[in-house]
Protein backbone atom coordinates (compact mmCIF):
# COMPACT_ATOMS: atom_id res chain seq x y z
CA UNK A 1 0.00 0.00 0.00
CA UNK A 2 1.16 3.59 -0.77
CA UNK A 3 1.76 5.80 1.97
CA UNK A 4 -2.08 7.73 1.08
CA UNK A 5 -3.78 4.66 2.04
CA UNK A 6 -2.12 4.10 5.49
CA UNK A 7 -2.31 8.09 5.99
CA UNK A 8 -6.47 7.32 5.27
CA UNK A 9 -6.36 4.75 7.30
CA UNK A 10 -4.87 6.47 10.19
CA UNK A 11 -7.71 9.27 9.76
CA UNK A 12 -10.41 6.37 10.48
CA UNK A 13 -8.78 5.87 13.55
CA UNK A 14 -8.49 8.85 14.85
CA UNK A 15 -12.06 9.84 14.05
CA UNK A 16 -13.11 6.83 15.58
CA UNK A 17 -10.85 6.95 18.78
CA UNK A 18 -12.70 11.29 18.77
CA UNK A 19 -16.41 9.77 18.40
CA UNK A 20 -15.51 7.16 21.08
CA UNK A 21 -13.94 9.69 23.29
CA UNK A 22 -16.97 12.06 22.90
CA UNK A 23 -19.31 9.72 23.56
CA UNK A 24 -17.65 8.08 26.36
CA UNK A 25 -18.06 11.96 28.22
CA UNK A 26 -20.97 12.36 26.86
CA UNK A 27 -22.39 9.49 28.11
CA UNK A 28 -20.48 10.26 31.56
CA UNK A 29 -22.14 13.66 32.08
CA UNK A 30 -25.47 11.99 31.50
CA UNK A 31 -24.82 9.66 34.19
CA UNK A 32 -22.76 11.51 36.57
CA UNK A 33 -23.55 9.64 39.90
CA UNK A 34 -23.89 12.64 43.42
CA UNK A 35 -21.68 10.18 45.62
CA UNK A 36 -18.44 11.46 44.03
CA UNK A 37 -16.53 14.13 45.32
CA UNK A 38 -15.14 15.48 41.95
CA UNK A 39 -19.01 15.46 40.84
CA UNK A 40 -19.27 19.45 41.43
CA UNK A 41 -15.58 20.31 39.96
CA UNK A 42 -15.86 18.33 36.90
CA UNK A 43 -15.92 20.71 33.93
CA UNK A 44 -16.30 19.62 30.18
CA UNK A 45 -14.63 22.14 28.20
CA UNK A 46 -10.77 20.92 28.80
CA UNK A 47 -11.67 17.56 28.00
CA UNK A 48 -13.02 18.30 24.90
CA UNK A 49 -10.51 20.34 24.22
CA UNK A 50 -8.07 17.83 24.95
CA UNK A 51 -10.41 15.16 22.91
CA UNK A 52 -10.00 17.74 20.03
CA UNK A 53 -6.65 18.26 19.74
CA UNK A 54 -6.05 14.68 20.16
CA UNK A 55 -7.94 12.98 18.13
CA UNK A 56 -9.88 15.75 15.01
CA UNK A 57 -7.73 17.63 14.74
CA UNK A 58 -4.38 14.72 13.36
CA UNK A 59 -7.20 12.85 11.55
CA UNK A 60 -8.24 15.67 9.91
CA UNK A 61 -4.78 16.66 9.10
CA UNK A 62 -4.36 13.03 8.12
CA UNK A 63 -6.96 13.06 5.72
CA UNK A 64 -5.97 17.11 4.18
CA UNK A 65 -2.42 15.16 3.43
CA UNK A 66 -4.06 11.64 1.88
CA UNK A 67 -6.05 14.26 -0.24
CA UNK A 68 -3.29 16.38 -1.24
CA UNK A 69 -0.53 13.48 -1.86
CA UNK A 70 -3.03 11.83 -4.39
CA UNK A 71 -5.60 14.99 -6.21
CA UNK A 72 -3.42 14.79 -9.19
CA UNK A 73 -4.31 10.94 -10.17
CA UNK A 74 -7.26 10.01 -8.47
CA UNK A 75 -8.04 7.02 -6.17
CA UNK A 76 -11.00 5.55 -5.55
CA UNK A 77 -9.72 3.41 -2.68
CA UNK A 78 -8.26 6.96 -0.57
CA UNK A 79 -11.26 8.45 -1.64
CA UNK A 80 -13.53 5.75 -0.20
CA UNK A 81 -11.12 5.46 2.86
CA UNK A 82 -11.87 9.33 3.51
CA UNK A 83 -15.74 9.18 2.90
CA UNK A 84 -15.51 6.43 5.47
CA UNK A 85 -13.79 8.77 7.98
CA UNK A 86 -16.31 11.39 7.00
CA UNK A 87 -19.41 8.98 7.94
CA UNK A 88 -17.58 7.55 11.34
CA UNK A 89 -17.43 11.57 12.40
CA UNK A 90 -21.09 12.10 10.95
CA UNK A 91 -22.84 9.44 12.71
CA UNK A 92 -20.78 9.55 16.34
CA UNK A 93 -21.51 13.32 16.88
CA UNK A 94 -25.16 12.97 15.39
CA UNK A 95 -25.33 10.54 18.66
CA UNK A 96 -23.80 12.63 20.54
CA UNK A 97 -26.06 15.52 19.62
CA UNK A 98 -28.63 13.20 21.03
CA UNK A 99 -27.38 13.13 24.08
CA UNK A 100 -26.99 16.61 24.55
CA UNK A 101 -30.91 16.47 25.89
CA UNK A 102 -29.78 13.83 28.70
CA UNK A 103 -27.22 16.21 30.09
CA UNK A 104 -27.73 17.95 33.47
CA UNK A 105 -27.75 21.69 33.14
CA UNK A 106 -25.15 22.11 35.39
CA UNK A 107 -22.55 20.90 32.93
CA UNK A 108 -24.20 22.07 29.86
CA UNK A 109 -22.18 24.59 28.48
CA UNK A 110 -21.86 26.52 25.13
CA UNK A 111 -18.95 24.00 23.75
CA UNK A 112 -20.98 20.96 25.28
CA UNK A 113 -24.28 21.94 23.08
CA UNK A 114 -22.16 23.43 19.82
CA UNK A 115 -19.20 20.94 19.83
CA UNK A 116 -21.13 18.16 18.27
CA UNK A 117 -22.65 20.41 15.41
CA UNK A 118 -19.94 21.70 14.59
CA UNK A 119 -17.82 18.15 13.63
CA UNK A 120 -20.89 17.53 11.89
CA UNK A 121 -20.72 20.19 9.61
CA UNK A 122 -17.24 19.72 9.43
CA UNK A 123 -18.17 15.42 8.09
CA UNK A 124 -19.22 17.05 5.34
CA UNK A 125 -16.10 18.96 3.25
CA UNK A 126 -14.44 15.60 4.60
CA UNK A 127 -16.92 13.51 2.40
CA UNK A 128 -17.02 15.84 -0.51
CA UNK A 129 -13.15 15.67 -0.43
CA UNK A 130 -12.96 11.94 -0.67
CA UNK A 131 -15.96 12.02 -3.55
CA UNK A 132 -13.76 14.59 -5.18
CA UNK A 133 -10.76 11.53 -5.28
CA UNK A 134 -13.20 8.94 -6.61
CA UNK A 135 -14.23 10.96 -9.28
CA UNK A 136 -11.25 11.91 -10.41
CA UNK A 137 -9.53 10.06 -13.06
CA UNK A 138 -5.46 10.36 -13.86
CA UNK A 139 -5.53 12.32 -17.04
CA UNK A 140 -3.50 11.14 -19.74
CA UNK A 141 -0.50 13.33 -20.82
CA UNK A 142 -0.80 14.65 -23.97
CA UNK A 143 1.12 13.39 -26.74
CA UNK A 144 3.68 15.63 -28.44
CA UNK A 145 3.92 15.20 -32.26
CA UNK A 146 6.28 18.09 -33.18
Amino acid sequence: MAIEKWLAIGSIALFGMFVGEMIALYSFMTDIPDDLEFAMQFEANPKLIQYVSIGAAPAGILAGVCFIMSRNFGSKQNGLLIITGGIVLLAGMLYCSTLTEKIDTQYLTDAVTYLPWVFVACSGPVMIFGGYLVKHQKQRPKKEYY
